[in-house]
């Protein structure tokens, strides 16, 4: 068997598209909680987001991550899984042994996957941000501008995702589109390493030795779990990212990520990095859940191995 496989980008594409779907009302919430202002905690930006704009509101920017996010995870999963068995078979074929993989591989394999993750999901998540952050309350005191300017700044900036994404390149060049990738880079590195190895060793841990593979629970479980601890431990960088990113909707006020840090600590102390923690730790189970039991079994009906997973 060759070490590159296209189905695992198809099986991603599917995942992808399945995370989206259960994760991004939480995901709405996530972004105004990390980059909004008068929201509160969690559950009073539910109500808020839900009084001024309906239900309708939580799904604010979904087509063009329903349409891209499907796209990225198929490129961060297949990347992972042909990476990993690139490493492990080029480094059992120097030790003529069979193909195994390491804590080593999969370490490996997780920072590609970051950084591959960044130059393509860099500008997907900038508009997706801009969409969702567009009809957010601003304080006059927070913009220093005119009521004149603060009454037309209101309305929506952007009348879709094309005109977010024409507008950025206009005003800010290519560049404006990877806003944020310093920070979004120092998320995903770590954060994809504690995604896809808690994954693998809980997968292996729940499934008896007895068992071909991991039956669909122990996907869901392994996944969620996963995510969870992924997105929990990767908040401090995501808020730091979702207000670069956030940042330049109506006025631009921080110069790169570490000026990012340095205001958000001085105006809001330690508590800022941790500002939708919960909401990121409870999004993620599902959402992971979702995009892990997509791809296996995706994956297994692709490859018509219809033991490695029993029901």
């Amino acid at each position: 068997m060759g070490s590159f496989q296209l189905e695992d980008f198809a099986a991603g594409w599917i995942g992808g598209a399945a995370s989206v779907i259960v994760g991004h009302p939480l995901d709405t919430v996530k972004t105004r909680l990390q980059a909004g202002v008068g929201y509160g905690n969690t559950l009073s930006c539910i109500r808020m987001v839900y009084r001024r704009e309906s239900v309708f509101g939580f799904f604010k920017g979904m087509s063009f991550p329903l349409a891209s996010i499907a796209v990225y995870n198929a490129v961060v999963f297949g990347v992972f899984s042909n990476t990993q068995r690139f490493l492990s078979q080029h480094r059992c074929k120097e030790l003529e042994a069979s193909p195994t993989r390491t804590l080593s591989d999969l370490i490996l394999a997780s920072m590609v996957a970051g950084v591959v993750s960044v130059g393509l999901g860099g500008p997907v998540d900038l508009i997706k941000i801009r969409l969702q952050m567009q009809t957010q309350p601003f304080r006059e005191a927070d913009l220093h501008v005119k009521s004149s300017t603060m009454t037309r700044r209101q309305q929506p900036h952007y009348a879709g995702p094309v005109h977010c994404m024409a507008a950025i390149v206009r005003q800010e060049g290519l560049a404006g589109l990877y806003r944020g990738a310093s920070a979004m880079l120092l998320r995903d590195v770590p954060g994809y390493c504690l995604y896809f190895i808690p994954y693998v060793f809980l997968n292996e841990w729940i499934t008896p030795e007895a068992r071909a593979g991991p039956s669909p629970s122990a996907v869901w479980l392994a996944g969620g779990l996963a995510g969870a601890i992924s997105w929990g431990t990767a908040t401090p960088m995501d808020v730091m990212k979702s207000r670069l990113q956030a940042d330049g909707v109506y006025f631009s006020k921080y110069r790169g990520v570490l000026d990012c840090i340095s205001q958000s600590y001085r105006q809001e102390g330690l508590k800022v990095f941790f500002r939708g923690i919960t909401v990121n730790a409870v999004r993620g189970f599902p959402m992971s859940a979702a995009m892990f039991l997509g791809y296996e079994l995706s994956l297994q009906a692709i490859r018509g191995d219809h033991a490695a997973m029993d029901p």
